[in-house]
């Protein structure tokens, strides 16, 4: 019985310096321990460092959010008074501002118009000083852009002489289009008059729903790199046993293995994180050239938070160190060798279920809460803690699923016989290699399953598929110039049909009832409403047939007001009664598709000058899928005025808050799955390294190349279907819980496919990289040692 005892007696130093003794020597055997440590070293430097580097651009999200916003708000001017005596009234340190949307080849190009009060007038950051009439300042990249060909028709709409770009200061991304252009047609009605700028920008909270999707972009995002920087610190182990195995046989007792073991994954994390930090610093650099959903970001924006980098500099070392020392628990390392080959327990399926039973205690009491605008407000904690806890029990289960299932294989071809055996022996490290894709693909289809039950929320269909309808407006009172405008868009190649009027929106005395006021020539009336008759003089109360509650609820006779708030003058009203001979007719879909109910009128039948912030609309049809047709729309519009809004119908429109969600799943989920690629491939290799021998074993002895190539190829497959599967199962049940937790159904039990496809195809290239190594290392020169 005494032979079980560890009966070595080291010498040397004890307690604290014994410890420090033994993780010097084990850092020092990581880096001088011959080749095959260097390399297992700089394996798993290569892995953590490509862990580190995302956690440092995820860490460089708040301070990159904040920059944005404050530059945001620096330039902003006049957009949000907090009173109507907060304009200021017109002096030499006062201009007019107003701001200009718009869009080229579907990229937002924005911008601002304005016209000095005095020499003293305000200037916008990023600029030294106001352009004035003809002139206009612009970013680097609407400059780069205007000087393309690919940017001919916006120079066209944009003529004035260009005098210098807007600096850093100025823009909210460097791949932003933006610019200021001085104008002399700016007046109080149809601008703002401000004398600074920088305005607070209040930000549109986050609804409960929302809260709960931003939750889980993170854990889905982050969850995977923490799995994948533990399987990296694993790389190697096999021969890392060994050279444990000849210390025993030194002298060394258990105690000073384990912390050699963990000395040497405590330098390899160290490398690793210095490596990551390179890694981040260089791909930094290239963060300008990169435009992901009309998101740019500037390098300086990517900086992480001092405590954020200190939690990573002491998470991932500790990470590592138990990391290694978890792996050491099923391994007796004596002085004759490493007992590995012996049929090692059964794992067991019962405390691998504690993880995510402990996910749904934390979940269910919050089933419900977080719903609607006005839903209780969630806990960050219990929901991102319930998703670690769920994720973390698609990582626990899947090494006693694969150990399970290869059991059972018996017989096959040579190639799965090999790939079946290699498994059967030690699936730990083909299931630790397919765990990161799992976590990632299981916690994506959560997120996706809750953006299809929240999308009809917060993402609008428009209908119109060919994007070839389109409308705009500006605040041209003059009903004389409709027919001018018209014209000029009907001449506009690429244009079908084009109208213009003059609309603002009247209550009706009495009643609650909002209608329209419409102002337009007979032409331009006809194509809105089934007239038969019309000369100028004429006016006519439609009924649109899309909205019957409005029918009956106005006619002639009944009194019109027009209300409007004007900063300096207060409230103003216009009354207007409409005339008793005015006709009954049904409103028809404008060339955009909208009814119009209310009153149609000709220009000589009312004031429209007297009537309050009236603004003339357009509707344009151009030809579907001519895209220069689109711009010189545009075009036209900017020539008639610079102030008119023109953009197309149709497509979707998104929530700002589900929008900037969705884009940083998208951005994460892309750099996430680059990065498990990349780990993969690396950790393929260094597998592939340490079987070398054997491989060149089996080529000596005749088997053929096809034979072991095809063998990897299924222990590759066999533990990412098994992967899938899994990840498909939690990511179902997790994206059930989550949605229980904002009170909706689920929408689409088919969430899973693009993810587990995209996940897979990860895994199948990494696959193919790895043969060209795999057949030079069945060579027999593999059998050379030294």
């Amino acid at each position: 019985m005494s032979g079980d005892r560890d009966t070595t007696h080291p010498t040397g130093p004890s307690g604290p310096a014994a410890w420090l003794r033994d993780l010097l020597l084990g850092a020092r055997f990581a880096v001088t321990g011959g080749r095959e440590s260097r390399l297992r070293a700089v394996f798993t430097a290569l892995g953590v460092g490509l862990g580190v580097a995302l956690l440092m651009g995820a860490a460089s999200v708040p301070h990159m959010l904040d920059a944005r916003h404050q530059r945001e708000a620096a330039r902003a001017a006049g957009e949000t008074p907090s009173a109507p005596s907060a304009t200021p009234a017109p002096g030499s340190r006062t201009l007019l501002l107003r701001h200009v949307f718009d869009e080229y080849r579907d990229k937002p190009v924005h911008g601002a118009l304005l016209r000095p009060d005095g020499p003293q007038a305000p200037v916008p950051p990023g600029l030294k000083s106001l352009p004035g009439p003809g002139e206009m300042v612009v970013s680097p990249a609407m400059a780069r852009l205007m000087d393309s060909a690919e940017g001919r028709l916006l120079r066209e709409r944009y003529p004035d002489r260009v005098i210098g770009t807007i600096g850093d200061q100025g823009l909210i991304g460097p791949n932003e289009l933006y610019f200021y252009a001085g104008s002399d047609r700016l007046d109080d009605r149809s601008a703002t008059r401000t004398d600074h700028f920088g305005e607070v920008q209040p930000g549109d909270p986050l609804t409960p729903e929302l809260m709960v999707l931003a939750i889980m972009v993170g854990v889905v995002l982050l969850m995977p790199v923490a799995v994948f920087i533990a399987t990296s610190v694993r790389f190697g182990g096999e021969r890392r046993d060994r050279r444990l195995a000849a210390l025993r046989l030194m002298g060394c007792d258990r105690s000073m293995i384990r912390r050699m073991a963990a000395g040497e994954a405590l330098a390899a994390s160290v490398l690793g994180l210095a490596v990551g930090s390179a890694l981040f610093l260089g791909l930094r650099e290239l963060a300008s050239q990169v435009t992901i959903q009309d998101a740019s970001v500037f390098p300086g924006d990517l900086r992480p938070g001092l405590p954020l980098v200190a939690l990573i500099a002491l998470a991932v070392p500790a990470c590592a160190v138990l990391v290694a020392l978890f792996a050491l628990r099923g391994i007796a390392i004596e002085p004759l060798g490493v007992i590995r080959s012996a049929r090692p327990p059964r794992r067991r399926l019962w405390w691998r279920l504690l993880f995510p039973a402990a996910g749904l205690a934390l979940l269910v009491p919050a089933f419900g809460k977080a719903t609607g605008d006005a839903g209780d407000p969630v806990s960050t904690y219990q929901v991102g803690g319930g998703a670690v806890l769920l994720l973390i029990g698609v990582t626990a289960v899947l090494p006693w699923l694969v150990e399970s299932v290869v059991a059972r294989f018996r017989g096959g071809s040579p190639s799965w016989q090999l790939a079946v055996r290699r498994l059967q022996l030690s699936s730990g490290p083909a299931a630790r290699a397919v765990s990161g894709i799992a976590v990632a693909v299981a916690g994506a289809i959560a997120v996706q399953m809750l953006f299809a039950a929240a999308r009809g929320d917060y993402e609008k269909d428009a209908g119109n598929p060919t994007h070839s309808q389109m409308a705009g407006s500006a605040q041209l009172a003059s009903a004389s110039r409709l027919q001018e405008i018209t014209s000029r868009f009907r001449a506009t190649p690429g244009v079908q049909g084009a109208i213009s009027f003059v609309r603002q929106y009247a209550n009706k005395e009495g009643a609650d009832y909002t209608g329209e006021i419409v102002i337009a020539d007979c032409g331009t009336l006809r194509s809105l409403a089934t007239i038969t008759s019309c000369r100028d003089g004429d006016s006519f109360v439609a009924d649109s047939p899309d909205q019957p509650r409005t029918r009956g609820k106005l006619g002639p006779g009944d009194k019109l007001t027009v209300s409007s708030f004007t900063a300096g003058t207060g409230k103003t009203d216009y009354r207007w009664t409409v005339p008793r001979g005015a006709h009954l007719v049904t409103a028809r879909p404008d060339p955009t598709g909208e009814h119009h109910h209310g009153v149609l009128v000709t220009p000589s039948a009312i004031n429209t000058a007297a009537i309050p912030d009236v603004e003339t609309q357009v509707a344009v049809k151009t030809v579907p899928g001519d895209a220069d047709a689109i711009e010189r729309v545009r075009n036209t519009g900017a020539h008639i005025d610079p102030t008119m809004r023109i953009w197309r119908l149709g497509g979707v429109r998104k929530d700002k808050n589900y929008a900037a969600i969705e884009r940083s799943l998208l951005i994460g989920s892309v750099l996430t799955l680059a990065l498990i690629g990349a780990g993969l491939l690396i950790g393929t290799l260094e597998q592939l390294r340490e079987r070398k021998r054997l491989l060149s074993v089996l080529v000596a002895f005749g088997t053929r190349r096809r034979t072991l190539a095809w063998s990897v190829l299924w222990q590759t497959a066999i533990p990412v279907a098994l992967g899938m599967a899994v990840a498909v199962a939690g990511g179902l049940a997790l994206g059930w819980t989550m949605l229980r937790l904002v009170g909706r159904p689920v929408t689409d039990w088919w969430a899973f496919t693009p993810m587990t496809a995209a996940g897979t195809a990860v895994i199948a290239l990494v696959t193919l990289l790895s043969l060209p190594p795999l057949l030079r290392m069945m060579r027999p020169d593999g059998l050379r040692t030294e």
